[in-house]
């Protein structure tokens, strides 16, 4: 299907096909498909009704009352359950859940997913235009409609970490001339939006010209920020952080993104979603960041939906957001709406609370039955992807912060997600730092090899008492290789176990390494199968739990993977030193005085 997606929408206005549509509508021809006995559900009025449906090739030809038509070459039997559109999730990374586009496919369109807008901002902050540009191919002959953006902060904050490429206004503006690419993807330098920043100015006006979307990154903006941002010509964001925050957002005229990767706050969007009384046209859902475990037990945007309906949305204001309003957001008219002319993208809903998808129907044809695809897919050759961590093995001296003296004042980050400047006291041992009493030690290593890639060393408060260590290549955004530790021992041989595995995770612990998940392709995701994939993070979710103890909501195992977000507020670690975005300030090291 994705072969022919630089020809939709108007591929289903090719006039053979709309003359046949229209025969069978008004009885003179059969349909291909009839899909019979169903409750179908009106996105427009929020309301269910009996309907049948009739299908020629790509198009909904006709929907009318039951049992009025039988004339059809295949009927559908949809007794029992409810036919809505396919849902389309209007913001994702398909690198977060760790497998090839091929793999993701096969676990969400089943589920009822037909449509995904996808970032492929991982990709590009680790392989730069080579990375795109495979998403591109490996996506064109799935099908599950992806509709790819143009990465737009790559690296997110330029002056303050380095990724594997560096995307300019000209190279966005070449990629924007791709009928592959939807428009521009999450802006996440909002400092640099607001303040005018030449760059930034220049990308966002790149995705302007264009007349595609321009999709923003708002965390935390209010008041004059938030009006800043949007006068740039930015329209969305799924960055919320409170009920509040939602209603904000939406008085102020932003598209929300409403994601579900934060499942600690869906509660309270539901809350104000049903005192608002009805559900905005401009909320839409959006799964964001999958890992592969909840991606095999729970789905993607079904599981979004699911969730929400749990805590106390309706239903059919949920699959609203899902579908009529998420297509009107990427002004596609022909998706979102069971309605004649439109495209044939249709979900057979058992229920309306586990939301089981009996089958599912993209562009005219049957894909899936039953939570399995009807046809194998494939994936695309990967080569392109492999060897992307550059970096020599590392040494425990490696992770120490040389300094003089018997005694220094540090710099700390303090606290997971919400971070902010601290300081401590710290002791000078055989001249390397020694970790003040509390803190965890993160570092930070270019592995692109396009810099220095000496660990970069950090103090973090907050975080707990590690027994052990942490490594990672998936590293937001531009997935240097980080570690977390107590004790530079377990530092280097988690680090080491991951760039031998050429990129990936690793759990060590008194030396020994504990879990390993090699990630070869861009150090982001691997070939084998979704369900490999999920076995081998969970052994890494079960290790960490042996050397950290948790505190839900901030100190969590996904924090890991956040801490060098060197776009968001506050100080955060990056190859570079110690980043504030907001400052401009950069720490090559902690150390700010010898006492």
């Amino acid at each position: 299907m994705n072969a022919e997606l630089g020809r939709e929408p108007a591929d289903i206005n090719d006039p053979s096909l709309r003359a046949r549509a229209v025969a069978a509508a008004r009885g003179a021809a059969p349909f291909d498909v009839l899909i019979a006995g169903g409750k179908l559900l009106d996105v427009v009025t929020s309301r269910f009704r009996d309907a049948d449906i009739g299908l020629v090739g790509a198009l909904i030809a006709s929907v009318h009352a039951p049992g009025s038509r039988t004339d059809a070459t295949e009927i559908i039997d949809a007794s029992g359950t409810f036919v809505t559109p396919g849902l389309i999730d209007t913001h994702m990374h398909i690198e977060s859940s760790m497998v090839t586009p091929a793999e993701y496919t096969a676990a969400v369109l089943p589920r009822g997913v037909a449509t995904i807008l996808w970032d492929p901002h991982e990709f590009a902050n680790v392989q730069g235009l080579d990375g795109v540009r495979w998403a591109i191919e490996a996506s064109r002959a799935l099908p599950l409609r992806m509709i790819l953006l143009a990465p737009s902060c790559v690296p997110s904050v330029p002056d303050l970490e380095m990724a594997g490429a560096d995307f300019d206004a000209p190279v966005i503006a070449g990629m924007l001339r791709s009928p592959a690419l939807g428009g521009v993807a999450e802006v996440m330098n909002m400092r640099g939006v607001i303040d005018g920043d030449p760059r930034m100015s220049a990308i966002v006006n790149a995705g302007l010209a264009s007349g595609k979307l321009v999709c923003g990154h708002a965390r935390g903006l209010e008041g004059a920020d938030l009006n800043a941002f949007m006068a740039a010509g930015i329209t969305s964001d799924h960055e919320l952080t409170s009920g509040a925050d939602l209603l904000s957002k939406l008085a102020a005229g932003m598209t929300i993104e409403l994601r579900g990767s934060h499942d600690h706050l869906l509660e309270e969007f539901v809350e104000a979603l049903n005192g608002i009384g009805h559900m905005p046209p401009t909320v839409t859902l959006c799964t964001d960041d999958v890992f592969p475990d909840e991606l095999e037990r729970d789905g993607g945007l079904d599981d979004v939906i699911r969730r929400l309906v749990r805590y106390g949305l309706k239903p059919e204001w949920a699959l609203c957001a899902a579908t009529f309003n998420a297509a009107q957001r990427l002004k596609r008219t022909d998706l979102g709406l069971i309605a004649a002319g439109r495209r044939a993208d249709i979900v057979l809903f058992e229920d309306l609370q586990d939301f089981k998808a009996r089958t599912v129907i993209a562009n005219g044809r049957v894909m899936a039955q039953n939570g399995r695809l009807t046809t194998p897919v494939h994936s695309l050759d990967a080569t392109p992807l492999v060897n992307s961590v550059k970096l020599s093995p590392l040494s425990e001296d490696d992770f120490k912060m040389p300094s003089k003296g018997h005694r220094v004042r540090v710099a700390t980050i303090d606290q997971p997600r919400f971070t902010q400047w601290g300081e401590a006291e710290a002791e000078v041992k055989d001249g390397f730092v020694v970790p003040p009493t509390g803190s965890t030690m993160i570092a930070v290593a270019h592995r692109h090899g396009k810099a220095d890639g000496r660990p970069r060393i950090g103090f973090l408060t907050g975080w707990g008492e590690w027994r052990g260590a942490f490594c990672t290549t998936v590293s937001h955004d531009s997935h240097n290789l980080t570690v977390f530790g107590g004790n530079t021992q377990d530092m280097a041989a988690a680090a080491n176990a991951v760039i031998a595995a050429g990129g990936g995770m690793a759990v060590a612990r008194d030396g020994q390494i504990e879990a390993v998940l090699p990630l070869p392709l861009s150090g982001l995701v691997t070939e084998i199968s979704l369900e490999d994939t999920a076995s081998a993070f969970r052994n890494i979710r079960k290790a960490m739990e042996k050397i950290v103890d948790w505190q839900p909501p901030y100190l969590v195992f996904k924090a890991c993977f956040g801490a060098t977000l060197a776009c968001n507020a506050g100080p955060h670690q990056t190859d570079r030193g110690i980043a504030d975005v907001l400052t401009g300030k950069l720490l090559e090291g902690p150390v700010l005085e010898v006492l």
